[in-house]
């Protein structure tokens, strides 16, 4: 279990990245959902020890994080959202490379563990490749094998499917879920999809604040009966945004399509089934709405 409490950070420049934030993590998957800048980074690096905070406590099966932060450094995988590679250096001596700076001292241990790893994350074949030559997928696939590294208790994973092909994306996340329930795992991402299919329990987080948390399912059930749906066209989106409580616009096949949440059916509105965007979306919108 991963207990985060009242944790709070400011930067120099007075944005406050997190604003008194308050979790309990089980092992499994964990969705933080949340915009761009909404504090989702910081709350990762913070609890990957790599910043420290201005308030509060984060204690990981009784080591306190801030307190003693290479406790946890040994038990922590780590995919950050962006993350840079040596060029000219392949797949197997990169990772061999990294290992040997995880601790993993025992050369055959290593030479096991590296092969394993880059066999899980179906990189084998590509051993000999230089990763900076890697897709897009590829690459993330190799950071969860370098994050994997030592066989660590807690994996955090920040916007690890953004700028990934369909197919990348799915072979990304069975990856993940073949991780199964033994970790706890973050994943701290702004789509919502990956959120959906993956997690158990979500947080959203929204100006540094935690602002709904819960089962996605639980919750996607509460707004069954409420999410109305219509076509339109772009003239009419204004009007129907100043009557009526609009929490998502999108194109499909050209046309607008409009969700409102309301407790009765919007004249030519029809009914629409509930989902976890539905969700995300009426959090933020009565979020904003409310500061």
């Amino acid at each position: 279990m991963l207990t985060i409490n009242n944790l709070s950070k400011t930067y120099d420049n007075g944005v406050k990245a997190m604003d008194n934030i308050s979790l309990e993590i089980p092992k499994g998957m964990f969705g933080l959902l949340g915009p761009n800048g909404a504090g989702k980074s910081s709350l990762m690096r913070t609890i990957a020890t790599l910043q420290d905070a201005d308030e509060g406590e984060i204690d990981f099966d009784g080591i306190n994080v801030l307190k003693d932060p290479q406790a946890l450094r040994q038990r922590l995988g780590y995919l950050p959202q962006d993350f840079n590679v040596y060029p000219r250096i392949s797949a197997y001596e990169l990772l061999n490379h990294l290992a040997i700076l995880k601790g993993l001292d025992n050369s055959a241990e290593r030479k096991e563990a590296v092969e394993g790893l880059l066999a899980q994350t179906n990189l084998y074949q590509h051993k000999k490749n230089a990763v900076s030559g890697f897709s897009g997928g590829m690459r993330q696939r190799f950071g969860i094998a370098q994050a994997l590294l030592g066989d660590p208790d807690i994996l955090i994973v920040d916007e690890p499917t953004a700028g990934l092909d369909p197919e990348e994306r799915n072979r990304f996340h069975n990856l993940l879920v073949g991780l199964g329930e033994a970790k706890v795992i973050i994943l701290s991402t702004h789509i919502v999809d990956d959120v959906s299919e993956l997690c158990p329990q979500m947080a959203v987080l929204a100006s540094g604040k935690i602002i709904l948390q819960g089962d996605p399912i639980q919750l996607t059930d509460k707004l069954k009966g409420q999410i109305w749906k219509k076509s339109v066209s772009q003239s009419e989106v204004t009007q129907i945004e100043k009557n009526l409580n609009v929490i998502s616009k999108r194109l499909f096949a050209g046309q607008t399509i409009v969700h409102v949440i309301a407790e009765n059916a919007p004249q030519g509105f029809d009914e629409a089934p509930a989902n976890l965007e539905d969700v995300y979306f009426s959090t933020l919108n009565s979020h904003r709405n409310a500061a």
